[in-house]
């Protein structure tokens, strides 16, 4: 069921997100009403959270059930003895799925309030407690200890350091205040901790901070589905092109064992050391990571060669990921966006050259995975379409596991072609509320069919490179 209104968007933007659903094939196939209350479903999914939290093991350093155990003792003392299940996904032996309770409706809203940003918001509505940065405005006789409301300031029209806030603001749930207000507004830059601790979110996820750092990667599901598309294998080379955070880089490492080589590529430059830092979390030993622009990944003079360092020359790799930035379309929960057109439209030549990029380094016979977290037409089938015109020596393959549905319509690609597509689109399952009670009575099969349908929105496409380029 539906608590939060639908994602706020700019009008041209919800415009030109409406014509990409409402395309002629679509329309010629389904209907008009039918396509524009898939549409509507879509948007107000989008600002609700996914109804499990995905992490992955690293079976590099342990065990999964040895890590199920573990964390089964970790949400009985988060959760204070309330019997919450653990799932391994059974497609995904790396994965474990947790459902998430809520929404809860009977929490009493309190007097004193606290204001926090919207990307902090959504973090809380996934299991996160709210941290000091994230406040945005605090009661004016807030303590330390009090009990307090917390509110998400969708459209981000609140006063850093205000005491009180009229505007829109969506209730996420009560906690303890760790600060007074004056300390929170005090300035001082070392104050990065936790700020509120989360004791009666609307939405009941465990938090991850912390939490066996080294055995654990929180992770959406399609994500995990990804680097099993991509299948490495002990001894290759493998490119991640765009590789921050690292949970794809981290997790190509864990299914190759640790041996070959993965080389990760970001541009910024905080970002390459978190993934550095996860790399040596995780206990892997195989990735190089490297703050290197991606679309000059391609070293074209043969003569030299870098000794295992970007830019590479062509042919390098037996396999590419190509995780491209994309307009985050389809990240939950989301309940404002205020991207104009332009932003929302400006990564579709990025992602091409960053795609031919990748098509060059990669060897003969290798595999390409290109996968978005975004709902475009434009960003996902559409770039398929002209990959295939562009590049005749690639042909889409067939993927596995095949968890999310087949491609949209709209690109002109064949039924075929669209099957062999993987679209994660949350709008196929209605929202549903959950409490412990209902768990109890769920068959493990209907959870995990939930789990795959009831994610992010997401795009994986898969091709192999027949000939040399």
């Amino acid at each position: 069921m539906s608590v939060f209104p639908k994602i706020s968007l700019r009008l041209e933007v919800e415009k030109y997100l409406k014509e990409g659903f409402m395309n002629k094939e679509i329309v010629s196939a389904f209907g008009k009403q039918a396509a524009e209350r898939k549409f509507e479903t879509l948007l107000n999914h989008l600002s609700h959270p996914p109804s499990f939290t995905t992490v992955r093991v690293n079976t590099h350093l342990a065990s999964v059930q040895h890590v199920k155990d573990l964390l089964f003792d970790e949400l009985q003392k988060q959760f204070n003895g309330l019997n919450v299940p653990i799932l391994q996904h059974p497609d995904l032996q790396d994965v474990l799925l947790i459902p998430v309770i809520g929404p809860r409706k009977n929490i009493k809203k309190q007097h004193c309030e606290a204001i926090v940003g919207a990307q902090c918001g959504h973090a809380v509505l996934r299991g996160a407690h709210v941290y000091v940065p994230g406040i945005v405005s605090a009661s004016k006789f807030m303590k330390a200890g009090d009990l307090i409301s917390v509110y998400s300031d969708i459209k981000g029209k609140c006063k850093k350091g205000a005491k009180e806030f009229d505007g829109t603001k969506v209730f996420l749930g009560n906690g303890i205040s760790e600060l007074s207000r004056k300390e929170i507004f005090s300035g001082l830059p070392e104050l990065k901790g936790i700020g509120i601790r989360m004791t009666e979110p609307v939405y009941l996820s465990p938090s991850f901070d912390n939490v066996l750092p080294s055995y654990l990667f929180l992770q959406n599901l399609p994500s995990a589905v990804v680097t099993h598309v991509l299948n490495p294998q002990p001894g290759e080379k493998i490119l991640d092109l765009c590789a921050a955070p690292g949970g794809k880089t981290t997790h190509i490492a864990a299914l190759m064992r640790d041996q070959g080589e993965v080389i990760a590529l970001d541009k910024i430059p905080n970002k390459v050391e978190k993934i550095k830092q996860n790399a040596l979390l995780l206990g892997l030993n195989s990735i190089k990571a490297f703050c290197f622009d991606g679309t000059k990944a391609l070293q074209l003079d043969m003569v030299k060669d870098a000794e295992g360092k970007p830019p590479f020359l062509p042919e390098s790799f037996d396999r590419v990921l190509l995780d491209a930035p994309c307009s985050g379309m389809g990240q939950r929960p989301n309940m404002a966006c205020s991207w104009t057109l332009k932003e929302v439209t400006s990564y579709q030549p990025l992602q091409r050259k960053l795609f031919t990029v990748a098509v060059e380094l990669l060897r003969p016979g290798g595999v390409l995975v290109y996968s978005t977290c975004t709902i475009t037409l434009a960003e996902n089938e559409e770039q398929v379409a002209w990959a295939l015109r562009t590049f005749p020596y690639l042909q889409l393959q067939p993927q596995e596991p095949q968890i999310g549905g087949e491609g949209m319509m709209g690109a002109g690609l064949a039924f075929e072609q669209l099957k062999q597509l993987q679209r994660f689109d949350p709008s196929v399952v209605p929202l549903r509320d959950t409490d412990i009670d209902s768990l109890r009575d769920a068959r493990v099969e209907d959870m995990i069919w939930l789990a795959n349908k009831d994610c992010i929105g997401f795009f994986i496409a898969k091709f192999i490179k027949c000939k040399s380029t």
